[in-house]
């Protein structure tokens, strides 16, 4: 998309709201979060442009982020997923040989008495620990297991990776956002080789548990991140180069390292914000003038994502999720556009979910979400039954089967 002599300059703004897709809930009188949530800035953008539904992760993978990113992102996860914690890995600046298998590690928070496996998978992110507090602990549990062969490196809040020397990547390893309240022995590592995986995870508990953080943590009432929970493994990933398949130049907003790292194997400039959290209690503000800020100094496409929704989704907090819909529209969203509106170029915004996050289940599902598409040079006739949120999306003829193929289009079409 090498501009033309003459052609006007096209800005391209990708918001993700993280799992902000769901369920119709009777609570909210059948409808879903989306539905429910004040956005007139997204729904302003939905009645003069497309609305439609898009399937972000192909059948047979995980709906995991890993994959449904790649695909918002216009690459295919089955061509291109090599595994979540080797993207996340290439955030934290790890240089992995092709040999090294890349593990996430989650400090989490176990509950109940007895052994180990008998323990409740309580808080996959104790209570959104802070990076300071969570690099202690890492620390300490790199101090005790590691080696030549393995080593553990802080990431962001309860994100963090471990990476073995000359590994393997036939495990069978659960999230653990997927198995909350669910019993921690019936979910351990399974897998030839995969025993020092179970043995580190246990060990760690009787490492973590008395660790002065989590003494701190347990005297203010917070939730101890008092075991290691490792999954995700995967080998070095090789993307394309994003300006290669769409001649654009381009950055990453997020708080999350897995956002980050496929936006710097895709060659794409990764922004951090201050006080960005990855939770309702971001700094909302700041990622929008983030946003601006990377249009100003010449970037053509901004990829914005919002982790928010999707923690609350884990937390079964449908009242957060609700309002940290509000806050992307209203903080992130309302700045944004009344840039584009005002800097003398035309523009494209795309806004959609990753996936889906039902609170009814706090993890993910891999149905197909909502989008809403504006293009400032081509407005549709305004047509006020146009929202962002499920049902709109459905009674639109416009479906996606695959998400790299939304990209395309909102590229190139």
């Amino acid at each position: 998309m090498k501009k033309r002599k003459g052609e006007r300059i096209m800005k391209y703004l990708i918001l993700v709201a993280d799992g902000a897709a769901d369920e119709k809930i009777e609570a909210l009188g059948g409808k879903t979060p989306l539905e429910t949530a004040c956005m007139p800035n997204i729904n302003g953008l939905a009645k003069k442009g497309l609305v439609g539904m898009v399937s972000t992760v192909p059948e047979g993978i995980a709906p995991g982020s890993d994959a449904a990113n790649l695909s918002v992102m216009g690459y295919d996860p089955r061509v291109y997923l090599t595994g979540r914690s080797p993207l996340e890995a290439a955030s934290i600046g790890i240089d992995m040989s092709d040999t090294d298998v890349a593990f996430r590690c989650n400090i989490v928070t176990l509950a109940g008495d007895g052994p180990y496996e008998d323990k409740i998978v309580l808080d996959h992110s104790s209570g959104d620990i802070t990076t300071e507090e969570a690099d202690e602990l890492i620390r300490a549990v790199n101090e005790k297991f590691g080696n030549e062969t393995v080593q553990f490196y802080t990431g962001v809040s309860y994100r963090h990776c471990m990476i073995v020397k000359n590994g393997e990547t036939n495990y069978d390893l659960t999230p653990p956002h997927d198995i909350l309240t669910k019993r921690a022995g019936d979910h351990m590592p399974k897998g030839e080789g995969s025993q020092f995986i179970a043995d580190m995870m246990r060990e760690s508990y009787e490492l973590l548990s008395g660790h002065p953080v989590n003494l701190r943590r347990m005297e203010k009432g917070l939730n101890p991140a008092n075991s290691l929970w490792i999954w995700g493994q995967g080998k070095k990933p090789a993307l394309s180069s994003f300006y290669d398949k769409y001649k654009i130049s381009g950055a990453t907003i997020s708080a999350v390292d897995l956002i980050k790292g496929i936006g710097i194997c895709a060659g794409l400039k990764s922004v951090d914000v201050p006080g960005a959290t990855g939770t309702i209690h971001t700094n909302f503000d700041g990622k929008g003038k983030a946003a601006i800020q990377q249009f100003k100094e010449g970037m053509d496409f901004v990829y914005l994502h919002l982790e928010a929704p999707d923690e609350c989704s884990h937390q079964g907090d449908m009242e957060g999720k609700i309002r940290s819909l509000e806050l992307i529209d209203e903080k992130v969203m309302g700045q944004v556009i009344d840039y584009l509106d005002h800097c003398g170029e035309d523009y494209k915004v795309l806004v959609l979910p990753d996936h889906q996050t039902p609170l009814s289940i706090r993890t993910h599902a891999g149905r197909p979400v909502p989008f809403v598409l504006y293009n400032s040079a081509r407005p549709e006739a305004e047509d006020e039954s146009k929202v962002f949120g499920e049902t709109s999306g459905a009674a639109s003829d416009l479906f996606f089967a695959n998400g790299y193929e939304l990209t395309d289009f909102f590229f190139c079409g």
